[in-house]
């Protein structure tokens, strides 16, 4: 995957290869006292990341209180872990399983607080990107098909929304989930040591654990208040991710309509998780890219941006 990406890279740089002296020129235009804003809207957006699921723990877990600092800091270490190491995003989630295993969190409640944190997040860029489509519909100067992509995102994080509940809600459901990923996971680490290592997952063990996730969510369900204030920090923590672009375009001295960034990023995001390369890179940038050239930015602008930003 990350020599394909690779290679996909290579073949974006070609065909840009024009653009890209535009997007130099706009580089040394850059106005220094815009991507000074920068500076809190990183501070926001990490602290608002760890407020999401640390605010969930605090409820589930009384008297767990831990320092902003702390919080910024180990969402910096999760988002960090994720940047250097090619996974998907899954190496975040099982460092900071670990992470809050040090500062008295037991396993299944760590994986929850991040399963909520990924869920509200994706809550909240729908509730985010429903807006987007909206303005960007009564907006006459965009095409349709930025409509259509907008409309086919917002319709796939509903789906993907419906089946982790659906998964979640079932005790038999969470069972044979749990036989599925012990069989394939063993049967993947036998092939990749050539038989060496038989397993690396117990069944009993597994179950217990996807069980007690399971207790939470019914805890969850039972007491669903506790999921306002983590959801008012993912909806903190994506105008911030948005805003980083948008600023950065600003310091650019370029306008882009913040609801197109907000359709791009979700885009970069999936990109994300499908492609194995750390944080996406190569298919995060080509999308965001792309999705904006097709909104009307220029190419050269966009590359710019988006590169600057990230």
């Amino acid at each position: 995957m990350s020599i394909v990406t690779f290679l996909l890279i290579i073949v974006i740089l070609f065909l840009s290869r024009h653009e890209l002296f535009h997007a130099w020129d706009l580089l040394t235009t850059v106005k220094f006292g815009y991507l000074a804003l920068l500076v809190p809207i990183f501070l926001l957006d990490y602290y608002a990341a760890g407020r999401i699921s640390f605010s969930y723990i605090e409820a589930k877990q009384k008297g767990f209180r831990l320092h902003a600092w702390t919080q910024m800091r180990l969402s910096l270490e999760m988002n960090f872990v994720n940047h250097v190491l090619p996974s998907g995003g899954v190496s975040g989630l099982s460092y900071m399983t670990w992470r809050l295993g040090q500062v008295g969190v037991g396993a299944s409640r760590a994986l929850m607080s991040q399963i909520v944190q990924l869920v509200l997040g994706l809550v909240a860029f729908l509730v985010l990107l429903m807006l987007a489509v909206l303005v960007v519909t009564i907006d006459g100067s965009i095409n349709r098909v930025i409509i259509l992509v907008s409309s086919a995102l917002s319709t796939a994080l509903i789906a993907t929304i419906i089946v982790c509940i659906y998964v979640t809600m079932d005790l038999r459901r969470i069972r044979k989930m749990s036989e599925w990923l012990v069989h394939t996971v063993n049967f993947c680490v036998r092939r990749l040591t050539f038989g060496k290592k038989r397993k690396v997952l117990d069944l009993a063990t597994t179950e217990k654990f996807m069980t007690d996730m399971h207790r939470d969510y019914l805890d969850l369900r039972r007491d669903s208040a506790m999921l306002i204030k983590p959801f008012y920090w993912a909806l903190v923590f994506t105008a911030c991710e948005v805003a980083i672009f948008w600023v950065t375009f600003l310091a650019l001295g370029i306008w882009v309509n913040p609801a197109l960034i907000l359709i791009a990023y979700g885009l970069a995001l999936i990109a994300g998780f499908l492609v194995i390369t750390p944080g996406g890179s190569g298919a995060y940038e080509a999308l965001m890219v792309g999705f904006l050239a097709v909104a009307g930015v220029s190419q050269g602008a966009a590359i710019a941006g988006i590169v600057l930003a990230r």
